[in-house]
């Protein structure tokens, strides 16, 4: 394993873990009973434990230098009577390129899980657990991670990509047998920032008990692009729709950069959303069995009988 690894394929350690399971012979995974006897069950079973990750740096970008701007031309002004609209990743603010780094590290990882997958002779995994968290001892680096089983269907038609899905091994069986199947995991999310506007500051401020209009506009912001995020994702495999795994929503303030020395500040929220896409199949249908009733009275048996006879002439 000399060299430097320039990212395309498997890294080495890991093209060397899996030519150590193939040789072996053997499989591990972090499945349950319950859950490998529900993948026999439909046909299928798992050929090992697979993983991508990817560590991407987050850089800066935007007027003043970082994705959290608020974009409100009233910031420097304390009393400012307009309305401070949600400055939102989906349309095109400057957190949109945090949001497409974190995409990019989705796609990475998962590319490295499935092939892996691949390399054991899977057709997709199953249970795969998504990750991202700051990378150790380096704040501004996050890792991507995510782990799952692979399995392989009993049949002789292989799948032209693998599938990924969060599903566990009951729920990847019920889904199976209703008629569908996964297609590809998914990680939506949305940043929005709003500057805290006069009119917010005297909402928080107010003897009454009132709503925080701003703030209400602001969460449902963000967790509507965050489904619009999922959606787009879910229709590039030609998923029929997606299932949500978790949801969560993050809400901090900062000092707002546009303000110079007013001390004013902005909210952040940033919505994440994970799920699997899935599409439907169609198989064919059994012909119905038929179930023959016969009478336990001995009355009720004679005269069926003589009825079929009579049937019969």
């Amino acid at each position: 394993m000399s060299g430097e690894w320039t990212g395309a394929g498997l890294p080495p350690v890991a093209a060397a873990r899996i030519d150590e399971l193939r040789r072996s012979g053997t499989w591990s995974s972090a499945l349950s009973t319950g859950e490998f006897a529900a993948l026999r069950a439909v046909g299928f079973e798992p050929v090992g434990q697979v993983m991508g990750s990817a560590v991407y740096h987050v850089g800066r970008s935007g007027r003043y230098w970082g994705y959290h701007d608020c974009l409100y031309a009233g910031a420097r002004y304390a009393f400012a009577g307009s309305y401070a609209h949600v400055a939102l990743s989906g349309r095109g603010a400057p957190s949109a390129g945090l949001v497409q780094v974190l995409d990019q590290a989705r796609r990475a990882a998962l590319e490295r899980m499935t092939a892996e997958c691949s390399a054991l002779g899977g057709d997709g995994v199953v249970a795969a657990q998504l990750t991202v968290a700051p990378f150790v001892a380096q704040p501004n680096c996050l890792e991507f991670k995510v782990i799952g089983t692979a399995v392989r269907a009993a049949g002789t038609v292989r799948a032209s990509h693998p599938f990924t899905c969060h599903l566990d091994g009951q729920g990847f069986a019920k889904l199976v047998t209703a008629g569908w199947v996964p297609v590809e995991l998914l990680y939506g999310m949305s940043v929005g920032v709003r500057h805290d506007d006069f009119g917010t500051r005297a909402q928080t401020r107010s003897w009454n008990n009132t709503e925080v209009s701003g703030w209400s506009d602001l969460v449902q912001a963000v967790r509507s692009d965050a489904r619009a995020h999922l959606r787009a994702q879910s229709g590039r495999r030609g998923g029929d729709g997606a299932i949500l795994s978790a949801g969560d929503l993050r809400i901090w303030h900062e000092s707002c950069m546009r303000s110079g020395n007013n001390e004013q500040e902005d909210h952040v929220a940033e919505a994440t959303l994970v799920g699997t896409t899935v599409a439907r199949f169609t198989a064919s249908k059994q012909p119905p069995r038929t179930l023959t009733v016969m009478p336990l009275d001995p009355e009720r048996r004679r005269r069926a009988m003589r009825r079929t006879a009579t049937e019969m002439r």
